[in-house]
């Protein structure tokens, strides 16, 4: 050992330690227990507003999944209540009616549920009328969040006669 100072050395490389001679100066003491005594108000107030405003956005993305997943409940109540309807005018003998309305409460809201049957009027490769066939339109109608909506079907019924 040299005037306080260790070497040692590992394949090429030196590495040097010096020895403490003495206790820290007492003015770099104070500024290193200052430093590391705690978070300034500052940082902690920092902090606080991060994590609120991320708590917010959490909150706000909820929300938003929790109406996106109303929403599509909705949209299947309402495809599940056209396709029964649907159902039920193929499955029906004789001719569709010609008008029909009616409402259905999904437990989401009411949806208006609205029918027209006109003859189809479709004419065969030598020109002429095909009987029996009718162009049946079903309607649905319903507010979701204050917007209406709708979604619509149409399809041929055969009735032969």
């Amino acid at each position: 050992m040299r005037h306080g100072k260790q070497s040692w050395s590992v394949g090429v490389v030196e590495f040097w330690s010096i020895a403490a001679v003495g206790p820290l100066p007492p003015h770099s003491d104070t500024r290193r227990r200052h430093r590391a005594s705690g978070f300034a108000l500052y940082e902690v107030l920092l902090g606080l507003a991060i994590f609120a405003i991320g708590i917010l956005a959490l909150g706000r993305a909820t929300q938003d999944c929790l109406n996106a997943s109303t929403l599509s409940a909705t949209e299947d109540r309402v495809r599940q209540i056209l396709a029964n309807r649907m159902a039920e005018v193929q499955t029906k003998p004789g001719p569709p009616d010609a008008s029909q309305e009616s409402k259905i409460d999904t437990g989401y809201g009411i949806v208006k549920l609205t029918q027209k049957s006109v003859p189809a009027d479709l004419k065969d490769d030598q020109n002429r009328v095909l009987s029996g066939i009718n162009f049946v339109t079903l309607t649905a109608q319903w507010n979701a969040a204050g917007v209406t909506q709708s979604r619509v079907i149409e399809f041929y019924v055969y009735r032969s006669g």
